[in-house]
């Protein structure tokens, strides 16, 4: 089904990826650890970071990505909002301790997107093993945030 997609070496590294991903996924899913499947899972995750450095070492820096239309239109949006507001709200400070500088009018059309390793989401993915041994696994807790009112008597 992802065969082929790309030429070689993307394509592996692609297949590779999919592989690696997947099999975290099903340990990040499992209802009961081990001591076993925590050092697989531990080992998975160290391959997974090896496998995410290697696709934006190789595949992303072959490849021109841009943003979407619909992120670009939303872009747009932002822009106009934010234009919007200042002038309707107005500069009201007449003591600005710096000038403003006029803003370089923005390229028209879709910017370059890059694949960013530097979220905390890909930075958390080495601590669920921790926190699988310290909490247990995630259908044993919820993170939803409970809220008591004081009775009424």
């Amino acid at each position: 089904m992802f065969e082929g997609l790309l030429t070689p070496p993307h394509n592996n590294l692609i297949l590779d990826a999919l592989y690696v991903l997947a099999t975290w996924h099903a340990f990040a899913k499992l209802r009961l650890h081990t001591e076993t499947t925590l050092t697989h899972f531990d080992r998975t995750t160290t391959a997974l970071g090896v496998v995410l450095r290697r696709f934006v070492q190789l595949t992303c820096a072959a490849f021109k990505t841009k943003e979407l239309p619909q992120e670009e239109a939303a872009r747009g949006r932002r822009k106009a909002a934010l234009a919007a507001n200042k002038a309707t709200n107005g500069v009201t400070s007449t003591s600005s301790s710096r000038a403003e500088k006029p803003q370089p009018s923005s390229n028209k059309g879709a910017k370059d997107k890059l694949f960013n390793m530097g979220t905390y989401k890909l930075h958390a993915l080495g601590d669920y093993v921790s926190y699988i041994r310290q909490f247990g696994t995630s259908d044993s807790y919820t993170t939803q945030v409970v809220c008591t009112f004081p009775s009424s008597d």
